[in-house]
């Protein structure tokens, strides 16, 4: 039949009965991929899976053993994060920040004189000289010898519990060193169980776009006017807020819990400080001494 002839009505067209199952087999295979692609997407840590249920005024908050469990063994180390994640606290808590080489260790200082037998600024040290240095004897002599952990040997420690970490990233990073770090934490499968914070909007917005699934906690010394928005700008589970700051606004708690934000308090190390945020219905609080709170807790939980 001539091109410019239509088919008679009634009549069947080949090429047209062929075009059709093609097409269906083409929107079949194309929702294939869409499907399979959102399939393939983690979705993102809530703040109820990361920490939980909003709290009450008087319910028990989490605790986050700070600088690794540092009242027991030296600060952000080893032997400190091991002692704490085997005690069976909630989360541990350490800092990690950057040396010369652009390298991330645990280290909360800027400088590494306190906690090791070094001297200078951890910015101007390369990680093996890093290596070299002593952070246990300042503690205690059973400890000497105590080598600076880097990020990804802390993250093998806590891969092999079920337990979850507070990872502040502490100074200057840039992009680079924040994708390098969180695909420390990815390749060992720990994106639901780290959280990542800091003082700097940037850098948690830099760890937003290295991982879609990593959650986020924004620390505050100072509450801004509008805490929610700035919080949900942020684009964070938590807000990490200073004691005192709270304490000056504490209906802030439940403005935060209404938008579905959680809310810790660093650092408490006193029954009347414990009580006071207690009061206020705080979802966690970070402390140096977590064993006398965990019994304190305990001990209010057996008077209710």
């Amino acid at each position: 039949m001539p091109d410019d002839i239509a088919p008679r009505e009634g009549t069947v067209d080949p090429a047209r009965d062929r075009l059709q199952p093609l097409l269906i087999v083409c929107v079949l295979a194309t929702l294939s991929l869409i499907i399979a692609f959102l399939g393939a997407t983690p979705a993102r840590v809530s703040a109820t899976e990361l920490l939980g249920e909003t709290r009450a005024a008087g319910d028990e908050a989490f605790i986050a053993s700070h600088r690794g469990g540092g009242a027991t063994a030296p600060e952000n180390t080893l032997p400190a994060i091991s002692a704490a994640l085997a005690a069976g606290f909630d989360y541990v808590e350490v800092d990690v920040a950057l040396t010369a080489d652009r390298q991330p260790v645990l280290m909360h200082d800027t400088t590494v004189d306190r906690t090791t037998d070094g001297h200078g600024r951890l910015s101007s040290l390369t990680l093996a000289q890093v290596q070299r240095l002593d952070a246990g004897a300042w503690f205690h002599a059973d400890y000497a010898g105590t080598a600076v952990p880097t990020f990804g040997e802390f993250l093998d420690v806590l891969a092999g519990t079920g337990q979850r970490a507070i990872v502040e990233f502490k100074g200057e990073w840039d992009a680079a060193a924040v994708q390098a770090a969180v695909a420390e934490v990815t390749a060992r499968n720990l994106e639901r169980r780290v959280a990542v914070s800091s003082f700097d909007a940037r850098t948690l917005a830099m760890a937003g776009s290295a991982s879609s699934v990593l959650p986020r906690l924004f620390i505050l010394k100072h509450l801004p006017p509008d805490v929610v928005r700035a919080a949900t700008e942020a684009g964070v589970r938590g807000l990490v807020v200073d004691r005192r700051a709270l304490l000056e606004r504490p209906e802030a708690v439940d403005e935060l819990h209404a938008a579905g934000i959680r809310v810790v308090v660093y650092t408490l190390n006193s029954d009347t400080q414990w009580d006071e945020v207690t009061a206020l219905g705080v979802d966690g609080i970070v402390t140096d001494d977590p064993a006398t709170l965990s019994t304190w807790q305990q001990g209010v939980a057996g008077e209710q």
